[in-house]
């Protein structure tokens, strides 16, 4: 499997965000895109998951399901925990397992693995952002795709759950997934190849 893109461009509110990226990324690879505020990192990661149009250039995906789009395939962690407060923890967790429509899920298995399983009835409401992060964080695995798209994924973490992840992410990548993380220090993926966007701004963009 290989995630290319080339010449890619966002433009958003009339402002040219980045030009002229391109990327090749295969199983078992990572991508750590960096760059400073407002160089386009959540856009670019926003464009694969197909939730931003591409102003310009491609994006691909070879040895994919050809049934579906990119973004069926990946996972994407936003800054936002996307959680219902009134759901309970482990509620949460079973309905994106059925949004995405997975046919098997361990959500005990998922829970345990993030240091959530004694916290599964409990409301979404009363975590805390650590432990909202951590519940985002179980979605990766409860339900199996082959990219990650993470948005400054350690944000809120403490350094327990911030190695914890690391390892996460390091067992997906041996087993053939790639990723693509955001980041504005160490992405703790020290293999990972550096895309900076930052040599991306056109020039004259804020």
């Amino acid at each position: 499997m290989r995630l290319s893109a080339s010449e890619l461009a966002c433009r958003r509110g009339g402002r040219d965000v980045f030009a002229g990226v391109g990327f090749s990324v295969t199983a078992g690879q990572a991508l750590a895109i960096s760059g400073r505020n407002g160089a386009g990192k959540s856009s670019l990661l926003r464009m694969v998951a197909g939730l931003l149009r591409i102003a310009s250039g491609r994006l691909a995906l070879e040895g994919g399901d050809p049934e579906l789009t990119i973004g069926e395939q990946a996972h994407y962690l936003g800054h936002q925990d996307a959680l219902k407060p009134s759901l309970s923890v482990g509620e949460n967790l079973c309905f994106w397992a059925g949004f995405f429509g997975a046919r098997r899920l361990d959500v005990a298995a998922a829970l345990t693995v993030v240091g959530l399983e004694a916290l599964a009835d409990l409301p979404a409401a009363y975590l805390s952002a650590g432990q909202r992060r951590r519940l985002s964080i179980a979605r990766l695995l409860a339900v199996k795709r082959p990219i990650w798209l993470l948005d400054e994924p350690a944000s809120t973490l403490d350094a327990a759950a911030q190695l914890s992840l690391t390892e996460l992410m390091h067992v997906h990548l041996a087993g053939g997934g790639m990723i693509l993380v955001a980041t504005h220090g160490p992405s703790g993926l020290d293999a990972a190849q550096e895309l900076r966007l930052d040599a991306c701004t056109p020039a004259g963009s804020a």
